[in-house]
């Protein structure tokens, strides 16, 4: 005799998920699924998009290029819908001065910023912003465009910071060498804990003063500061001042951007060997005084 069927497995209703199950998915999309999609699914979900709490994180990254002014006009309705609640925010490959001023005009609470390929943000804009953001305890400005005395007046403005990330594209030669960046840190952000530089031009002295004047210091990130070399005495200090450090010539793959060395060819001539002025015979011993191979018993995901 033939079994009989199966009764089918009862269908999930996910319009009548628990109000806490439905936020807790939301908050895993950013706002712009949450502005173009999600809110548009039902009532209730629309609802619970309206609402302040949801809006604590904004993520606005114009992965897929859509023009600014739409992107714009979902920014400032994000920022609005958040009252003011905003305490973590994300802007990439778009914004400009008035966008990150419509943000700290309206959320003087945000405690992370993170600005990522922002060309049209200038020193101005990001300084003037600082200027409200007095909770500010998370700064990342990777592949954006500021000088020095930007760095400072953040430094100065926010007293809270505990994390900064400062990176660029790394490359070799042309051989340029430049400590300011790593001064303005060291004379205005001596609560760091957490400080990534992948691809500065600071040179050694610019690393003593950061080492002089952040003593709170436990994670530094120096893969492809190609003018550091890390062989004796400052080696040392660093792996016994710093908890979890990464080398110049370290490995990259954990690294979210792209981190192609882009080396301009035309300057062979004055570094045949294809290294600029490094002789690796200082890194004989790199490797020396390296006994943090597993970062993560460290607990740094905090400000990272």
């Amino acid at each position: 005799m033939a079994a009989p069927d199966e009764p089918p497995p009862p269908q999930r209703n996910w319009l009548e998920l628990p109000r806490e199950i439905a936020t807790t998915i939301l908050l895993k999309l950013g706002a712009v699924e949450i502005l173009t999609t999600a809110q548009l699914v039902c009532t209730a979900w629309r609802a619970l998009c309206l609402d302040p709490a949801m809006w604590q994180i904004i993520d606005m990254r114009n992965d897929e290029d859509l023009p600014d002014c739409d992107f714009a006009d979902m920014y400032r309705r994000a920022v609005d819908r958040s009252r003011g609640g905003c305490l973590e925010l994300n802007i990439e490959h778009f914004g400009d001065d008035w966008l990150l001023q419509y943000a700290a005009d309206r959320c003087n609470h945000i405690r992370r910023l993170r600005l990522v390929y922002c060309s049209n943000i200038s020193d101005e804009g990001l300084c003037e912003a600082a200027s409200k953001l007095p909770m500010l305890e998370v700064l990342e400005l990777s592949y954006c465009s500021f000088s020095k005395e930007a760095i400072e007046t953040v430094g100065q403005c926010c007293p809270l910071l505990k994390s900064f990330k400062l990176n660029c594209q790394g490359y070799r030669y042309p051989h340029i060498e430049c400590d300011d960046e790593a001064q303005a840190i060291a004379k205005n952000m001596h609560g760091l804990h957490h400080l990534q530089l992948f691809g500065n031009k600071m040179t050694n002295e610019g690393l003593k003063a950061i080492l002089d004047s952040c003593p709170h210091l436990e994670y530094l990130d120096l893969r492809q500061c190609f003018n550091v070399y890390m062989g004796g005495d400052l080696g040392r200090r660093c792996t016994e001042q710093i908890k979890d450090l990464r080398n110049p010539y370290d490995p990259t793959d954990d690294y979210e951007f792209d981190a192609a060395i882009l080396d301009d060819e035309s300057f062979d001539d004055d570094y045949p060997s294809g290294f600029s002025d490094i002789d690796l015979s200082d890194y004989d011993n790199y490797y020396e005084f390296s006994d943090y191979d597993d970062f993560s018993v460290y607990g740094f995901d905090e400000y990272q």
